[in-house]
């Protein structure tokens, strides 16, 4: 090899990488928006013909992005730039949040409705200034709200409960008040609810359910919930 090729730069192929860094983000937000594989396959379908995003083309992968923004979806670089919160007690608040609005204790999911229920406990305009030192008064008062939902945060010894228990514990909570606005009959488990009301298989995964697969059950029941008796939404 002539000394001038050694010296000549290696080439990156832009084009690839910017195909490669799409294709992430599509992957990324399907957990964030928790798509199940039957409703992200289709979305696939309608904006590509395709039914794998690593089968498409930039501007493919564009068009599917763009199917995700629709949905609320922002990449982590846009959420930075709102300013919200991303300390550890916010994002426990946050998901907690979340999780009281698939219970049916909250009314609103967005920040901005979750700002104004931490400006009330901490005294502090803007989540992202309060002092860590206050994250128990927040967490707590999240927690109580569960509870009140039927959503226990410890076992009955005590226990601090493990997330995939937490988890399990929510879609149970919301089970419970399905079945007490006469949506589903007393007997239904959780499997049996899973598969009627969701289409969602519980024993389909092959390793048993996790607290992400639970988190999503959780979301799926939630929606059931608030369809079949939209009175028993508090408005927190």
């Amino acid at each position: 090899m002539r000394a001038t090729e050694a010296a000549r730069p290696a080439r990156f192929d832009r084009a690839q990488q910017s195909r490669r860094a799409m294709l992430a983000k599509v992957h990324i937000a399907k957990k964030e928006l928790r798509l199940d594989e039957d409703d992200y396959r289709q979305i696939l379908a309608d904006e590509t013909g395709k039914t794998s995003a690593g089968d498409c083309s930039v501007g493919e992968l564009d068009a599917v992005l763009g199917r995700f923004r629709a949905r609320g979806w922002k990449a982590a670089t846009q959420r930075r730039s709102t300013g919200h919160a991303m300390h550890p007690m916010a994002k426990k608040a946050r998901a907690l949040w979340i999780s009281l609005c698939q219970l049916g204790e909250v009314r609103n999911p967005s920040e901005k409705a979750l700002e104004a229920f931490a400006k009330r406990q901490l005294g502090c305009e803007r989540l992202v200034w309060a002092k860590q030192s206050h994250s128990g008064r927040l967490i707590e008062a999240l927690k109580a709200m569960a509870e009140r939902g039927g959503w226990a945060q410890t076992s009955p010894d005590g226990r601090n409960l493990t997330v995939i228990e937490l988890k399990c514990g929510l879609c149970e909570a919301i089970l419970a008040k399905l079945i007490a606005c006469g949506e589903v009959p007393a007997d239904w488990t959780i499997d049996v609810a899973a598969w009627r009301l969701c289409g969602i298989d519980t024993a389909a995964t092959e390793h048993g359910y996790t607290a992400d697969n639970y988190g999503d059950l959780a979301e799926a029941l939630g929606r059931k919930l608030r369809e079949a008796d939209p009175a028993t939404v508090r408005t927190a």
